[in-house]
């Protein structure tokens, strides 16, 4: 006695299970066991399987009898109609229809049927570039060299030695797929693939040209103008269309993306748009106050120190920083000032040191109230 197959068991599901579930669990396992995707030994008969299973499950009739009588298989005349899988291909292409018979749809997402296949775009190019930070502020000019796919100029890009040499494929009669009918379980299908001799072109070159050897394409080195825009900053990306690749049989090219890349500055921090730079002040300066020359990333400029100006105060220059990409706003620029302390005194410095210390008093020494501040607190 031949016991008949448990198709719950075969798709791992309970027999109250509805039909999105049975979809489910056979987009699951069918793409698991699928030929063209798993190659281990026992894959195609498994697949072929599932397939059996969810035909049955996933028909109401056959399913509801298969409930009733434990099998659907009456026979290619009987009620429920026979399942037969020889002649019928599991290749991708038929899963595709299976499913869609099936279920509706692609098991993989959008539509498995095979299509005609035009020329390719281009492919897109990278290039990385490094500027100082004088140039990213202002903007600049480089020339870059790119080696890519160019168009074959003697061909046009056709690939052909001449157009008499580009003939309709014979294999699909220039339609660029191939149609098969098959037998499956729901009767004669028809399954549209790719022709593979013309690749879903439609079109064979009979003979190629001999500067592309049939690409259409040839690879050259290009010297490119690129335009950096004041502004910029590590990881500005500049898209220059059509300076990609060429594409196949004269499609359309593809893209070149810069990646700009600034230099780090030997006086200049650069934060966003803003500039930040030490400078160092003498100690008469801070004390007295005066006007002084800065740098700034254009060249210099005048600022005024205020008498009794401390170590470390920073202060703002305003619109002396970056510009904004493609903007009308510009970055300030910071400036850190740091008192400087002589460090070799002749005697008579040193001696009008003492003098005006000695004049001061305890004006002059910030220990005294520091030390009072401790004592209040912890005393």
């Amino acid at each position: 006695m031949i016991m008949a197959k448990d198709y719950y068991k075969i798709l791992g599901v309970d027999k109250g299970a509805s039909r999105d579930d049975i979809k489910k669990a056979y987009k699951r396992l069918a793409k698991k066991y699928h030929p063209d995707i798993n190659k281990e030994d026992g894959a195609t008969d498994k697949f072929k399987e599932i397939n059996e299973a969810a035909a049955v499950l996933g028909d109401d009739q056959k399913r509801q009898q298969y409930d009733r009588f434990g099998t659907a298989d009456f026979g290619p005349g009987g009620p429920g109609g026979g399942f037969d899988f020889s002649g019928f291909d599991f290749g991708g292409g038929d899963f595709g229809d299976l499913f869609e018979s099936l279920f509706g749809g692609s098991p993989f997402g959008g539509n498995f049927r095979g299509r005609r296949r035009g020329p390719r775009r281009g492919a897109d190019l990278r290039y990385d570039i490094e500027v100082e930070l004088e140039d990213a502020v202002k903007g600049t000019e480089k020339h870059i060299n790119i080696p890519r796919y160019e168009t074959c100029t003697k061909c046009d890009g056709s690939g052909a030695a001449s157009s008499n040499d580009i003939t309709s494929c014979p294999e699909c009669n220039g339609a660029g797929m191939v149609t098969r009918t098959q037998r499956t379980p729901f009767g004669m299908f028809q399954t549209t693939t790719t022709c593979r001799r013309c690749h879903g072109e439609g079109k064979v070159i009979d003979k190629p040209c001999d500067e592309c050897d049939g690409a259409g394409r040839v690879e050259k080195e290009r010297k490119i103008r690129v335009e950096v825009p004041a502004g910029v900053e590590t990881g500005t990306t500049l898209r220059l269309p059509g300076e990609g690749e060429a594409g196949e049989k004269g499609a359309g090219k593809g893209d070149l993306y810069v990646v700009v890349h600034v230099s780090p500055h030997d006086i200049f921090d650069r934060k966003g748009n803003d500039l930040f730079v030490r400078v160092p002040i003498s100690f008469i300066t801070a004390t007295l106050g005066d006007t002084i020359d800065v740098p700034t990333i254009t060249g210099k400029a005048k600022l005024k120190i205020p008498a009794g100006t401390q170590s470390n105060t920073l202060f703002k220059m305003k619109d002396k920083g970056v510009p904004y990409i493609r903007g009308s706003s510009v970055g300030d620029q910071y400036v850190k000032v740091v008192v400087h302390t002589p460090q070799k005194l002749n005697k008579k410095q040193q001696s009008a040191l003492k003098s005006f210390a000695k004049e001061m008093g305890d004006k002059i020494s910030p220990q005294k109230s520091f030390l009072e501040k401790v004592k209040e607190k912890f005393v």
